[in-house]
């Protein structure tokens, strides 16, 4: 028989035996958190530190001990605080916990960014903190891209527009005028081509330099392309008060610039226009000052002139009206070339991209940008965009039949894009001409393009690659936003824009901003492709930082659809030779 005294022993020892298992327990759980490298943390009722594992000290330079005790609020920026607050908050009220971005100051006197989840346990709260500064910084590198030019850093075509917004804004408030100057550099082409693309760029950076140098305090420059700039000069009085500023201008635009050891001279010319007597919008008043640039051109360069509404409107940036491409459509004038793309690891060609031409009758091959410009949010332009598609898939199935197994590419515009008719439209196309295989047929939607909707681009996007074709974000990290198309758009391919590809062996921002797609590419689990290679130190150092796939000169210009197939043979029997 147990007595109450034996029982009672019993019951003490199975309770010390229960709390020791649950002491080692905790003591396996926290040597386990140790190890980890994400910062795990418990708090007290009173938001104190009272554990904090090792992480802690690589990601912020300081001991975790040294932290037992104290608030994050000690290590926060002041400005996060509130938010850390309603964190805190949150997760007393919400036990699915939510995520909350922070900042925290090194011990170096850096800032550390932070993704914040806790929830609550006990009287207490458990969370961890995940370092996402890299991140952050690559996110902010491609926000300055989205903004502003890497070379002579002034704010991009973006940006210009949203400060003449502003500008426009002001003088409606103030009752004040307006102008805006569009500048073209007068003998730049010659500069590159005979003293090379670097001196170009050097030409350039001192220029822009200049010309910012040579506006009044609340005015404001752009660059827009390769030597054009717009200039917004804000609150005047009257129209000669701009004319100073215009006149200081062409003189620093026209002194010599020393390039290495040579003098290089450029001159410019400029358009203007001024709100209110020209009461368009921002875009139509940069076209009106591109279209009065043009008079300046005509009249002997190295001027201004004023565009006038009355006479100029019938000036335009190219000679060829609405009316005439659409007759080279209906006579068959335009064409595909094709640029190849090369898996550089393998070296096999595996796709390439349809680049639309107009084989002009008296003026021979015209490039796209003679011409597409003038249809840009036209009609014209879905019906152009239309041909291209269904002259890549015939194309496409010609290759097939002649046992090619190539992906062929075409890029689509937002306008055509957002066509309500576009999913049905490529529907009736692939039904006439059906793929040989899913992802044969890639859309790349050009990032320079403005998506007013997003959300139902995304939706075109999955109802086309439900009918098998993949989508490729081009010329990424040009254009208006992208990070928020990486993310709201489920393209399968980034493209780094030739530009950033082409100056990567000397200029570490490009490198910089190079390496950061390519980490991009991999954190989304896209594919990514370089344009613009042009040597094989490109592809060499392309594929050390993890890409593999490039288009460009170094490999191949584009070619006429009938070359492509003896360029291709000539590809294999060179590799196989080597």
């Amino acid at each position: 028989m147990v007595t109450g005294s034996l029982l009672n022993d019993l019951q003490v020892v199975a309770t010390n035996q229960l709390l020791e298992a649950l002491v080692d327990s905790e003591g396996r759980m926290r040597r386990r958190l140790d190890l980890l490298s994400e910062v795990v943390f418990e708090l007290d009722k009173q938001d104190h530190v009272v554990y904090l594992n090792p992480a802690w000290a690589t990601v912020m330079g300081s001991a975790a001990d040294s932290v037992i005790g104290h608030t994050f609020n000690k290590y926060l920026l002041p400005d996060d605080r509130a938010a850390y607050a309603a964190a805190l908050k949150n997760a007393s009220t919400k036990p699915e916990g939510r995520k909350t971005l922070v900042r925290f100051v090194h011990n170096s006197g850096g800032v550390v960014w932070m993704e914040l989840s806790m929830v609550t346990i006990g009287a207490g709260y458990v969370g961890t903190l995940h370092d996402i500064t890299a991140q952050k910084r690559i996110q902010d590198q491609l926000e300055y891209i989205a903004h502003y030019d890497i070379l002579t850093k002034m704010p991009n075509r973006t940006l210009l527009a949203d400060r003449i917004e502003q500008a426009l804004a002001s003088c409606q408030r103030h009752q004040r005028q307006l102008a805006v100057a569009f500048l073209d550099l007068d003998g730049f082409k010659a500069i590159n081509d005979q003293h090379g693309h670097d001196a170009g760029d050097q030409l350039l950076a001192a220029i822009a330099k200049r010309l910012r140098n040579a506006l009044r305090d609340g005015d404001s420059i752009a660059r827009i392309g390769g030597d054009e700039f717009v200039v917004v000069l804000v609150d005047l009085e009257s129209l000669p008060q701009s004319q100073p500023v215009l006149e200081r201008l062409l003189q620093v635009a026209s002194d010599p610039v020393l390039v290495g050891d040579a003098w290089l001279q450029v001159s410019a010319s400029i358009g203007v226009t001024v709100y209110p007597q020209d009461k368009v919008d921002a875009e139509h008043l940069i076209r009106h000052a591109d279209q009065a640039m043009y008079v300046a051109k005509q009249m002997g360069k190295n001027r201004y002139h004023f565009f006038d509404v009355a006479r100029d409107t019938a000036v335009r940036t190219a000679g060829e009206t609405l009316d005439r491409l659409q007759q080279a459509l209906s006579q068959s004038e335009f064409v595909l070339h094709y640029q190849p793309k090369l898996n550089m690891r393998t070296q096999q060609v595996f796709g390439v991209e349809a680049l639309i031409r107009w084989q002009h009758p008296s003026e021979g091959l015209l490039q796209p940008e003679a011409f597409l410009p003038i249809v840009e949010n036209q009609a014209l332009s879905v019906q152009i965009g239309e041909w291209v598609i269904a002259s890549a898939l015939r194309q496409l199935a010609s290759w097939t039949a002649q046992g090619l197994d190539i992906v062929v590419s075409v890029n689509v515009g937002a306008y055509q894009l957002e066509q309500d008719s576009f999913v049905s439209q490529v529907g009736l196309l692939l039904a006439s001409c059906p793929l040989p295989k899913a992802g044969a047929l890639i859309f790349e939607i050009l990032e320079t393009s403005a998506l007013d909707d997003t959300q139902r681009v995304s939706r075109v996007i999955r109802e086309c690659q439900a009918m098998g074709i993949a989508f490729a974000l081009d010329d990424f990290g040009t254009g208006y936003s992208s990070l928020t198309y990486l993310k709201r758009l489920p393209a399968e391919t980034l493209k780094i824009d030739r530009s950033f590809v082409r100056d990567m062996l000397t200029d570490r921002d490009d490198l910089a901003i190079v390496k950061g797609v390519i980490a991009l590419a991999r954190a989304f689990r896209r594919k990514v492709i370089a344009e613009g290679v042009e040597t094989t130190a490109h592809m060499d150092k392309l594929k050390r930082l993890g890409c593999d796939c490039a288009q460009g000169f170094g490999i191949a210009r584009p070619m006429p659809a009938a070359d492509f197939l003896p360029w291709v043979q000539s590809w294999a029997k060179a590799r196989a030779s080597n």
